[in-house]
């Protein structure tokens, strides 16, 4: 068996979570799993590596799970299950993907109270996302207290933003007293998939502009000047940007404002209504695009305005950061939208042709590998839907960490 160093990699979302069981030195991932759905009847998934296989008892493939709490508390049997059928086995590390890492986390760090505090006090900047990263933080402290965690954010990649970029024209003191500026967020996505389109593309990806659309309930645009974060559609925190599964994304800024004189609702309320009442849920009554798309097709005049809006404003960002940039190597989609969603692909590219993309409809409906071209030989830019990992990126940011 593998003596190893093995890290479990926790990255918690809105509604799922992911999880994987990884050797630092191969990148052998020995189990993943997923819970998909929480809050309702979700799926539980688990693959292990071969080598285990026999071992290893299936667990319920759908039950209820109502919480994050829950879902890590399964997770953790999970993990328990594995070690006590898998012996030789021995967890060393856990690295949780962490979604803010404000004005104080740059790099990866490792988890102590001070540390957690800090996080905590974040979460009003990430209400989707950083209570799940915390319940997840504490439950894993609370199982396996022995073992070294550490967080990695989603703001990391992002801090090669430059300063005319990350700022907004408001009072200097909310800059320099409350730490409004653009952070940016899907972070680990946009880096992984950066770095395969490098591998993909046989070049170093210093050397590389590239524009990533990590598109899942979440989604953002990533414009990536000589292999770096350059600018980003989410910013202070992940309600800007594009339009998502339940946050409205771009917004009038007097608008929440004017909504509170009219209703007289509470910051609370208003907030949750932009957090999770929006996006897609606030024009089909679904974040699921599978069905608005099977529903536009059918005629649903709903879910046909929900695909115009959410392509305009992709494209949108495409346009904004092609002439931003300069040059464009490569176009990638990743996420669940980006990587499963062909019609949505192949509308952000229409009639982009004049500016270098140009999609192949049959590639396009064809993905089959983790790193797929779908571009036309008539494109001047490539055109990849690349699988995002970002249980990979933290494991080897936190491998990276402990090198230096």
């Amino acid at each position: 068996m593998t003596t190893q160093p093995v890290i479990l990699v926790l990255n918690s979302g809105s509604s799922s979570v992911k999880y994987k069981l990884i050797q630092l030195k191969d990148d052998a991932v020995l189990l993943e799993g997923s819970i998909q759905g929480i809050g309702s009847l979700a799926k539980h998934h688990i693959s292990v590596d071969e080598q285990f296989a026999d071992n290893f008892t299936q667990p319920q493939a759908t039950i209820e799970i109502n919480d994050h709490q829950a879902a890590f508390q399964i997770i953790a049997d999970d993990m328990q299950r594995f070690f006590e059928q898998s012996s030789g086995i021995q967890l060393n590390l856990i690295g949780h993907r962490v979604v803010h890492g404000g004005a104080i986390f740059f790099a990866p760090v490792e988890l102590n109270q001070e540390v957690l505090t800090t996080i905590e006090s974040y979460q009003h900047l990430a209400p989707q996302h950083l209570p799940g990263n915390i319940v997840g933080i504490k439950t894993c402290q609370e199982l396996f207290s022995e073992v070294r965690q550490f967080a990695v954010f989603d703001t990391d990649f992002h801090q090669s933003i430059p300063e005319h970029i990350y700022r907004y024209a408001v009072p200097n003191n909310w800059y320099e007293n409350h730490g409004v500026r653009r952070y940016g967020f899907h972070g680990l996505s946009h880096q992984y998939v950066a770095q395969q389109a490098a591998c993909y593309l046989d070049k170093p990806l210093s050397e590389l502009n590239l524009i990533t659309l990590h598109l899942g309930n979440g989604a953002s645009a990533c414009a990536i000047k000589n292999g770096q974060s350059f600018d980003t559609s989410m910013g202070f925190t992940p309600l800007q940007g594009l339009m998502m599964g339940n946050r409205s994304g771009d917004l009038d800024a007097a608008v929440p404002l004017y909504i509170q004189e009219q209703t007289g609702i509470s910051a609370e309320q208003l907030e949750q209504q932009l957090n999770f009442e929006s996006g897609l849920v606030a024009i089909t009554g679904t974040h699921d695009m599978a069905e608005i798309q099977h529903r536009a097709e059918q005629g649903d005049k709903q879910a046909s305005l929900a695909i115009q809006m959410y392509v305009y404003q992709l494209r949108r960002y495409i346009g904004a950061y092609m002439i931003s940039l300069g040059r464009v190597d490569a176009l990638v989609f990743t996420g669940g939208i980006g990587e499963n969603a062909s019609m949505i692909r192949e509308l952000a590219c229409d009639e982009l042709g004049r500016y270098g993309l140009v999609i192949n409809s049959t590639e396009n409906k064809q993905i089959k590998q983790a790193t797929s071209a779908i571009h036309h030989v008539r494109s001047q830019i490539p055109i990849l839907v690349i699988q995002t990992n970002e249980e990979k990126q933290i494991a080897h940011n936190i491998a990276e960490y402990l090198k230096r």
